[in-house]
Order: structure tokens, then sequence, then C-alpha cells
């Protein structure tokens, strides 16, 4: 396989270093644009000792499809970032899934017909958007995503750790009460209230006031394109029960839809060592790689759609 070291953006004023991985092959392949969960990540979403961007590069490739991975640009370029103030995740994200995806498009070893987005966690509930606003792929693929908005999300995970870790319930119990408060009537407030407001660091309420607007559920329901949808049902950030069940609920009688729950991973989606959001650290400290069921999983699914088409 070829590994082609460009940037993402390169003109811009955030450029990203980034990794295109291309299969050995005689004509113009498919193609995934991965994007990030929350947070600030590499292009390997390198978290302790787990890099699954990384493996499912190498292991798509194994499978006759490039990839594209970058930093994210909160990795690449934080301060900059919060200097410039109120971010929101269109330039946190989107504006760089846009330009990958066009860069892809550019490539005449791409098969410029069948380009997919790949999100995990963040990435995946942004996956919808970024096809909306100008990504225009064939497909996504959404691996540990939420139909939730992401402030109910943050609310819910400190509710499991505080009901998990009763050392600490009462602290966080405390940070759950403050949270939910600075939550409330977020989507009442005009958009410059909400830009005044702190949530920590230097996120803003309005970060997630322009986010919730419209759920990945609302995005997903105004278009038809292929969807497959991953969990991983020992996962303790996004949860199978909630999270998987309610896109499977909101999304009933949605065409080109597939779902695929593997219930021993984890968010990462590999071997799950813990059921404890407070043992993250942990969690995530044990080098370990995504197995091929999964990627075989996320190659027939573009397979198929590329099959479908003809």
């Amino acid at each position: 396989m070829i590994r082609d070291k460009v940037i993402v953006g390169e003109a811009t004023e955030y450029p990203l270093n980034g990794i295109l991985t291309i299969p050995e092959a005689d004509g113009p392949v498919p193609a995934v644009v991965m994007v990030h969960g929350s947070g600030s990540s590499n292009m390997d979403e390198k978290v302790l000792k787990l890099t699954p961007f990384k493996d499912l590069a190498e292991g798509l490739a194994r499978h006759g499809i490039a990839s594209l991975r970058y930093d994210k640009r909160s990795f690449a370029h934080g301060r900059k970032m919060l200097k410039a103030g109120n971010i929101t995740v269109k330039e946190e994200t989107i504006e760089d899934a846009v330009l990958a995806v066009n860069m892809l498009k550019k490539d005449p070893r791409i098969d410029n017909d069948n380009i997919y987005i790949l999100g995990h966690s963040m990435g995946a509930m942004l996956a919808p958007r970024i096809d909306a606003e100008g990504g225009d792929v064939k497909g996504l693929v959404m691996m540990a995503g939420s139909p939730c908005r992401l402030e109910d999300i943050v609310i819910r995970q400190l509710g499991q750790a505080e009901g998990y870790n009763p050392v600490i319930r009462g602290i966080v119990g405390l940070e759950r009460k403050i949270y939910a408060g600075k939550f409330d009537g977020i989507y009442q407030m005009s958009d410059e209230e909400a830009k005044k407001k702190k949530f920590a660091g230097g996120t803003t309420l309005y970060y997630f006031k322009e986010m919730g607007q419209k759920t990945a559920t609302d995005y997903l329901l105004e278009s038809s394109k292929p969807v497959l949808i991953m969990q991983g049902g020992k996962d303790f950030q996004c949860l199978a029960g909630e999270d998987f069940k309610g896109f499977q609920e909101q999304l009933a009688g949605r065409e080109n839809t597939e779902y695929k729950l593997y219930p021993y991973l984890n968010h990462c989606f590999v071997t799950a060592l813990y059921d404890d959001i407070t043992k993250a650290s942990k969690e995530y400290s044990l080098e370990r790689h995504i197995g091929e069921d999964v990627i075989k999983d996320i190659a027939d699914f573009i397979k198929g759609g590329i099959d479908h088409a003809s």
C-alpha cells in the first residue's frame, strides 16, 4: 500500500498534516475521510495506547479502500483557535472534513463517486452535517455516535461517573448540577448571550447551542444516502441501550440504513476491559487493535454500495 504525507487545507490559516493511505490497484479506488471524536486528536485518533484511525486505515487498505486521516484542527492549532474565540464544530471539524473530501475528489487515484465519511464518536454525530454542508459524499459510516445533543451526553456521562464511584460521588454530583444549570434554557438564549456564557476552558454555551439546533437524526431524515451505524456493546461513552437503540427507533423506516452491534467492544472498537466510565484511562492504556470483523463490515458496506450502484 502507499502512504502519502499530505496537508489538508494547505492554503488556509489552519493547515493540517495527514496521511493518505492507498491500496495498490490498477484503477481508481473507493475512499473514506476519517472524522475525529471530541477533544484534540492527532491523525491516528490516538488515545493513550489505542490508535483507531491508524488501525482502520491499514485494515481498509487491505480490502482495497483508501483513507485520508489528518490531525484535528484543535490538536494542531489549539492556541490559535482559543485566541479566535467562540469556536463551533464548524471551525473545529466540519470545514476541514469538507476540505479533505474535496482533496480526495481531485485525486485521480480515488473513485470520486465512491467517497464516504467515516466518523467516530462526535465525528459520527457530525458526519451527516458534513455531508449536507459541502461534503456531498456517497454515504456515511457512523461509529459510536449518538442521536442525542452533546449537552445531554455530558450530563449523562457525569451521572454515570456519579453512580459508579462512591468516592467521587459528591463532587461529580455537584458538577453535574452546575452544568445542568448552565445548559438550562440554552435554546431560548440569543446567539450573543450564549457566546458570552462560559462552559469550561475556552468553550462557551454557543458551541453547544450551534451544534444542538439540528441533531444527527434530523440530518439523516433529510437524506436518503446509505448509512452504516456501528456500536460497541461495552461502550461507556456512547451507550448501546440508549444511543444505538435511539438511532434504530428514530430512524425506523429509513431506507439505506444498516446497523452493526459488537457486544464485547468498547468506544474505540477494541475488546473492552471495564464497564465503568471512571476507569477510562485504564480502559485505553492497554494496547489493542481493531479486529478484522469490524474492518470487514465497513469494507463490505462500502463495496456493497458500489455494487448496488453499478
